[in-house]
């Protein structure tokens, strides 16, 4: 069964041509604002297949079953959210203070920090079943990141003769990250980036009171 042989009359509006990746991730964007919407029990093959204009024997014809989709939905998110924070490092200065900014603005860029994607976040990790799988597909993301918070957290410490335990300042800042996540979702007024980027540099600023202020990491000295 080809792809164009999978398509109902109502997906003539759209293109035609799509390669299978560009499609499947059509199917995987339209997952992530169905998830969104509707929460994880809640979706299926059909709403995903509705949100993107599509027909359910092309979703099925990509993904098989729900459970492929969203998991593959899952692993997307998680790679998405990985070459990011690894993008936002390898573009900052090699200095403790501007590598942690670039980690906590990572967070906050405008492409995967979206209401939907959020929402989509929210709704596996609500999800006692997921927790298997997240752990199967995102474990390795989430140690590899939080090495990398550690090292930083551990050459702040070095560099500021601060007292404080860098393994437990890396898991601090971690749990407040994800926490303001969570409230910028799950809150009557969520507050704006803006707002919560001031929340976490509140947390960097009490590990580390020589490198940051409320506003992000001071100047160098000589700067």
């Amino acid at each position: 069964m080809n792809e164009v042989a999978a398509k109902s009359k109502g997906d003539s509006a759209q293109p035609r041509k799509l390669s299978r990746a560009a499609r499947r991730q059509q199917l995987i964007e339209a997952t992530i604002e169905t998830i969104a919407e509707r929460g994880y029990a809640r979706t299926t093959l059909t709403d995903v297949a509705n949100r993107a204009g599509l027909s359910h024997g092309l979703v099925n014809f990509h993904f098989e079953t729900k459970e492929k989709l969203l998991t593959e939905t899952l692993v997307f998110l998680s790679e998405e959210y990985r070459a990011n924070w690894v993008a936002a490092l390898a573009a900052a200065p090699d200095t403790p203070a501007q590598q942690l900014d670039a980690l906590i603005r990572a967070d906050f860029n405008p492409e995967i920090c979206t209401s939907a994607r959020l929402a989509a976040w929210c709704a596996y990790w609500g999800e006692a079943q997921c927790r298997p799988l997240y752990q199967e597909h995102c474990g390795s993301n989430d140690a590899e990141y939080f090495r990398a918070m550690l090292g930083i957290c551990e050459r702040l410490a070095s560099e500021g003769r601060y007292g404080y335990n860098p393994t437990l300042a890396a898991r601090v800042l971690r749990v407040t990250l994800e926490g303001v996540w969570l409230d910028m979702m799950t809150m009557n007024t969520p507050y704006s980036r803006a707002e919560a980027l001031t929340t976490v540099y509140a947390c960097a600023a009490a590990f580390f009171p020589h490198h940051f202020t409320l506003d992000g990491p001071k100047p160098a000295e000589g700067a």
